[in-house]
């Protein structure tokens, strides 16, 4: 794998100079409502308060598709650690870097950011590969194990769902979908490297007018000392 780049200085946007990707269009229309839609998820605040009590002190986090910053980057950063949030819209980075500035994000898809191995502590990808499909899914989890030090966490979320390049509405937007079942997303956990420490399912409805209720299915995974990520 090529060489980590530089990590950005505290509080800064790099902005990667390419097509943006469709799904940037989605959530730059979205903005500041995604974070008050999920604003009140248990389960995504159970998730951080695990991950959080298996980190040493000022450990290195990426956060994949990291949005507005809250509350994944923002609970992490106030916890000291030094988090690298990457996320496709312009507009998320923009609300990112404004309300969490003791984190760095980077407006780029993470499939094109170069990523030295062994390079994070800890790696969170809180919904953010539902609009990609299966194999681009199973593709990066890979990539991102590798990225991940022998003995480090990832958590995994996503809506467990049989479906794939399914068109849809999310919150009043046009969006494309891919997703696994539960056991289908376990075992790309698994099949990439990670041994699956514990999971967490519920139903959630977003606070916005043209929400569904949805399940959500989080894992809580960490790549074993020994074990070479899946190729």
């Amino acid at each position: 794998m090529p060489a980590a780049p530089e990590h950005p200085t505290e509080g800064s946007v790099v902005t990667d100079d390419q097509q943006r990707p469709p799904a940037a269009a989605a959530f730059d229309a979205l903005g500041a409502d995604y974070e008050k839609a999920f604003a009140t998820s248990k389960t995504h605040r159970r998730s951080l308060e695990w991950l959080l009590g298996r980190l040493t002190p000022g450990s290195r986090v990426l956060d994949v598709g990291s949005g507005t910053g809250r509350p994944t980057a923002e609970t992490l950063a106030n916890a000291g650690h030094d988090v690298l949030g990457v996320d496709v819209s312009p507009v998320m980075v923009e609300l990112a870097t404004r309300q969490v500035p003791a984190a760095s994000f980077r407006c780029a898809d993470i499939r094109d950011v170069p990523l030295g191995d062994a390079s994070f502590d800890a790696v969170c990808v809180y919904f953010s590969l539902l609009q990609l499909d299966r194999r681009e899914q199973a593709d990066l989890v890979r990539y991102l194990v590798r990225a991940l030090k022998p003995s480090g966490h990832m958590v995994l979320a996503t809506v467990p769902l049989d479906v794939e390049d399914v068109d849809a509405a999310f919150m009043g937007q046009p969006v494309r979908v891919s997703s696994f079942t539960a056991q289908g997303f376990t075992a790309v956990a698994e099949e990439a490297g990670l041994a699956v420490l514990a999971q967490d399912a519920s139903m959630f409805t977003p606070a916005h007018p043209d929400a569904q209720p949805e399940p959500h299915l989080f894992l809580h995974c960490r790549r074993p000392a020994t074990t070479t990520p899946g190729t």
